[in-house]
């Protein structure tokens, strides 16, 4: 296999994402930011709620919730991305969801009335988890995530590692999925990994002693997902006390499309705003992640842990849609309450009864919004397809 040069890599990189938003239109909606807001600001002026400016996680679709591995083992089921983390409108996290819950549904055939009690099931979850302390909340997992966590939790290394770089030796094998480096940015990652900084950051694990040495085995360029377009990516192989391996994700961070409140103070940094995002939202993550500089890019780093796994739904059936909604949104509900103190969480539980139907419990602009963005994501999609099958 001919690997690209790493200056040719963002021409590789575009036909793959295209091809990869092609496949189906729940693909195109999950690698579809940018548009998703740009759809999003063509909604009439007021005509969603402004709730209080909280760090939002930006990109709150279905695939970017899942269980996550907390430092002192526990997997708990959080947000898990968060390029597009802001001081922001909760509002669009919930717009997003639905969106991704409906695309979803309607990849599964289900009718048109499903995609409404989806919504209204998924408003109910989102004001349970604002109603209660957001660590005390419990509730069954719906079938699709409870496959998912139980999967986590029995994973190991020798599964992250066949997984992720094709087997357990002490190289990350260069392919379709990991690219050669350039000599500059080797020797940017070596010395980044060999800061206190990033030392504290592996050995933070229980299962790890503190004063453990730690040295890179490989780097590779990593291509993942339709976000590296353009960007830093690295996947990079860690020893520690020689016979132990790890996986480290170095990633670029940049601007956020998503809105943010006009009186946010937030990191100027990118790589920063990732990361105290992640600790707002998603404590179990945010503790394991850092923000460093990497060849003068903001970069945000963390180890990747078996437990951490995506949630994948290949096809809904009625009942599990509206139980997979219902408990997707309370932990988007968590997320946010945790950064609400009693008064503004009533307050905003007030603001979401507002603009309801008598027959369907959810409101009124959250309906309105999801269709719109589906017109929009159906044409939007079609029109890529197009232009990829021209391509």
């Amino acid at each position: 296999m001919n690997l690209p040069r790493p200056a040719a890599r963002n021409a590789v990189l575009s036909a793959r994402r295209n091809r990869k938003m092609a496949r189906s239109p729940h693909a195109y909606v999950r690698g579809n930011t940018a548009r998703y807001y740009e759809w999003l600001s063509a909604l009439p002026v007021g005509g969603v709620p402004d709730g209080p400016p909280i760090w939002i996680c930006g990109d709150c679709h279905m695939g970017n919730l899942g269980p996550v591995a907390a430092v002192n083992g526990r997997v708990k089921v959080q947000i898990r991305d968060f390029d597009q983390t802001v001081i922001g409108n909760p509002v669009h996290d919930l717009i997003r969801l639905g969106l991704s819950l409906a695309t979803a549904a309607r990849g599964s055939s289900l009718p048109g009335i499903v995609s409404a009690h989806m919504l209204e099931h998924m408003m109910g979850g989102y004001e349970r988890g604002l109603g209660f302390d957001a660590d005390i909340v419990r509730l069954p997992k719906p079938d699709a995530v409870k496959s998912v966590v139980r999967g986590a939790l029995s994973r190991s290394w020798t599964e992250l590692a066949r997984e992720r770089i094709d087997g357990l030796g002490s190289a990350i094998p260069l392919g379709a999925n990991f690219w050669p480096l350039a000599r500059s940015e080797r020797h940017a990652i070596d010395k980044l990994f060999a800061s206190p900084e990033l030392h504290t950051l592996v050995t933070q694990l229980k299962s790890r002693a503190r004063g453990a040495r730690v040295e890179v085995r490989d780097a590779a360029y990593w291509v993942k997902g339709c976000s590296s377009l353009g960007l830093l990516r690295y996947a990079v192989l860690l020893a520690i006390d020689g016979d132990q391996y790890c996986l480290v994700d170095v990633k670029e961070a940049v601007l956020a499309t998503a809105p943010r409140d006009p009186g946010a103070v937030m990191p100027r940094d990118n790589a920063k705003r990732v990361a105290e995002g992640a600790r707002r939202l998603s404590p179990a993550l945010g503790e394991r992640m850092l923000a460093q500089r990497l060849l003068g890019r903001g970069v945000f780093i963390r180890e990747l842990l078996p437990q951490d796994l995506k949630l994948e739904v290949e096809h809904f059936d009625i009942e599990q849609a509206r139980r997979t909604a219902h408990y997707l949104a309370l932990v988007v509900g968590r997320a946010h309450a945790r950064q609400m103190d009693g008064a503004t969480r009533a307050a905003w539980q007030r603001e979401l009864r507002k603009d309801r139907s008598k027959t369907l419990d959810s409101p009124d602009w959250l309906w309105r919004s999801v269709v719109h963005m589906l017109a929009a994501h159906e044409g939007g999609y079609l029109e890529h397809c197009r232009r990829h099958a021209l391509a």
